[in-house]
């Protein structure tokens, strides 16, 4: 009887093992994807990408939304090139779906109106922001743009900006650099926008 309980206590460990090993995988799958950097707007010098990072970048957020994002269940990625040309990816799995729709929702108020709260918050730098409609990728990504120039340094910068879901699992990407809106690759981020929605799971 001994002899029988030992090989079924054996027998249950190694089946354990195995199931470990056999949902090992599975849970690793389970986390979000981020976008690669040759994903990120074709540009004259080649993208690079930081590992991914757990918690929001070290400013909070983003630009035009800091602070907006929970630094709990999010990870991020930043881009940049020779050319000081820069992006950064943020995702975060909400709760529920019902707080990742908030999310969105808070995320899309604060792109839109960063123009705005620039200028109040900064006299003298004119700011534009438009908004550049939304994509059918899973449950939606929204795309925005920011045109800043500051008179008394003479620099001009612009930004895009998309805000996606699927599901519970909302993504920010930030893509800028100097110039003006006639410089953003609009077309190309809009694709980067649906590769990085695409790519979540």
């Amino acid at each position: 009887m001994n002899k029988l309980r030992t090989a079924l206590a054996t027998a249950a460990a190694a089946a354990l093992g195995l199931a470990a090993l056999a949902t090992a995988p599975a849970q690793a799958a389970a986390q979000p994807a981020f976008l690669a950097a040759s994903q990120m707007p074709p540009s004259s010098t080649p993208w690079t990408a930081t590992q991914v990072f757990s918690g929001v970048p070290e400013n909070g957020g983003v630009l035009c939304a800091p602070y907006k994002i929970p630094a709990q269940n999010t990870r991020y990625r930043e881009f940049s090139t020779e050319l000081d040309t820069n992006g950064v990816q943020v995702t975060t799995v909400a709760r529920t779906e019902a707080d990742a729709v908030k999310l969105v929702d808070t995320l899309r108020k604060a792109l839109a109106g960063c123009g705005p709260l620039l200028e109040r918050q900064n006299p003298g730098l004119e700011a534009v922001s438009a908004s550049h409609g939304k994509l059918a990728v899973e449950e939606g990504a929204w795309v925005y743009s920011l045109d800043t120039a500051d008179p008394q340094i003479g620099s001009t910068d612009i930004h895009l900006f998309s805000v996606g879901r699927d599901g519970r699992t909302v993504t920010l990407v930030r893509w800028g650099q100097m110039g003006d809106f006639e410089d953003a690759p609009l077309t190309a981020f809009r694709t980067t926008t649906k590769t990085a929605v695409n790519k979540l799971y």
